[in-house]
């Protein structure tokens, strides 16, 4: 007697079973050809206003140099023209259908089909103050996708969008990290908002140590190459600590964040980008003046603002100051410390004699770090208590527009509910009228 579990211990003969069984069989088999043809004829036709970009950068890091294609596939004239001006370490551009030059910028009309546009990259580029800010060698590379991808406007049909890739050809051993997701080397390229994406943020090639973490819904990573003494767990401990804190000044935060570090002949300082940031390896997590360059950084790119000429101030003074609040709300630093931090700042604050500058010094940082201090004490008190620098930082967050004097002050009486000392003219060193810094009257 046959047992099949799940029915009675009684039935049919052995012949019986397996008749019924072939039976079954075939009639899966029948339905599931059914199901496979009725799931074809209902697949959805593929969008007649999508076409696709693949960027493919090959390494040589012998050469320093990169060589880049970007393909272009479209059933129709979707994309019509792109234009864009090549840096000094672009060169060798050249392409299928029309690539026009004037000088360094280039308008390129690619087949109504799809065609390659080639260029090269000698990636290393030396800042003023010393050290490299995009460096390939024979052991690693750490760039962001803007130095090798120069920043191009298009023409296309009306409502035509992209699907772009973004594939890393490496020599044997080598793996990439990027701001996306990807596997085996090639990453999915998306831009909210936009129509025609193109990769950006920091890239580190080589052999390369990665940690990973999910932190108050943010996916981090921290990479770096081997050897290069990169404390991969020191920064994931950090960020654990105080991203939380930060998803508590910030209603949303960017879904992801990807840590590059290297050491020499990396510049010793700290750069953000889209979704990414970048440290020297040998920068201390949290300073012996109880300051941070990872959460300036991580700062910079949550907020994502920008300044007109002559308030950058705002951007560096925000970064620092918030920095400062994070360690001091997560409670990796003391209270005792945290008012020897705001003292600190304050001293070193003299040395600067004007806020509205094109570039942010350290002492000019400073100093905007004690403005926002006393605006927020200012705040606190005009609003009796229901607002503070938070509420006004959250408002410029939103803004979407760049920061100079008439946003500012405008959105500090708003939060406040009136007229605010501290953003007085002559209360800001150096800005002498609203969006105009000194050197510019």
């Amino acid at each position: 007697m046959n047992y099949i579990p799940g029915f009675a211990s009684v039935g049919p003969g052995p012949a019986t079973v397996r008749h019924r069984t072939w039976a079954a069989a075939l009639l899966a088999i029948a339905c599931g050809l059914g199901t496979h043809v009725d799931a074809a004829s209902t697949a959805p036709a593929p969008d007649p206003r999508e076409y696709r970009l693949e960027y493919t950068v090959t390494a040589d890091p012998a050469q320093g140099t990169l060589d880049v294609s970007l393909q272009v596939q479209q059933n129709k004239a979707l994309l019509r023209e792109m234009r864009f001006s090549a840096g000094s370490r672009i060169s060798g551009v050249t392409g299928d259908g029309d690539l026009e030059r004037s000088g360094r910028d280039y308008r390129w009309h690619p087949p109504a089909t799809g065609g390659v546009l080639r260029w090269r990259v000698k990636v290393a580029h030396l800042r003023d103050n010393g050290g490299y800010d995009a460096w390939l060698g024979p052991g690693w590379g750490v760039f962001r996708a803007e130095d090798i991808i120069p920043r191009a406007a298009t023409r296309t049909l009306k409502n035509a969008h992209s699907q772009t890739w973004l594939t890393l050809r490496l020599p044997h051993g080598w793996s990439g990290v990027t701001q996306y997701y990807g596997k085996a080397e090639r990453f999915r390229i998306r831009a909210a908002g936009r129509r025609f994406d193109q990769p950006s943020g920091w890239m580190v090639v080589g052999e390369l140590g990665v940690r990973r973490e999910t932190v108050v819904g943010i996916r981090v990573a921290v990479a770096g190459p081997v050897g290069e003494a990169v404390r991969r767990m020191d920064m994931l401990a950090l960020l654990n600590w105080n991203l939380p804190e930060l998803a508590r000044l910030l209603p949303s935060l960017p879904p992801r964040l990807t840590v590059v570090s290297a050491g020499d002949p990396m510049w010793h300082g700290g750069l953000s980008a889209p979704e990414s940031l970048f440290v020297h390896a040998s920068l201390p997590l949290i300073s012996e003046n109880a300051t941070s360059t990872l959460l300036h950084e991580v700062m910079h790119l949550s907020l994502g603002l920008r300044a007109e000429e002559g308030y950058d101030w705002v951007l560096e003074g925000l970064a620092e100051y918030y920095s400062v609040e994070l360690l001091h709300r997560s409670g990796t630093i003391t209270d005792s410390r945290y008012r020897h931090v705001h003292a600190d700042l304050a001293k070193w604050a003299k040395q600067s004699t004007a806020l509205c500058s094109p570039m942010s010094t350290g002492p000019t940082t400073a100093l905007a770090v004690t403005v926002f201090a006393r605006l927020d004490r200012e705040i606190r008190s005009k609003s009796r208590g229901t607002a503070n620098l938070d509420d006004l930082t959250r408002v410029l967050w939103r803004a979407g527009t760049p920061i100079g004097y008439s946003l500012l002050s405008a959105s500090a009486e708003s939060v406040a509910g009136g007229k605010l000392d501290t953003l007085r003219l002559e209360n800001l060193p150096g800005c002498l009228a609203p969006g105009i810094a000194p050197e510019a009257r």
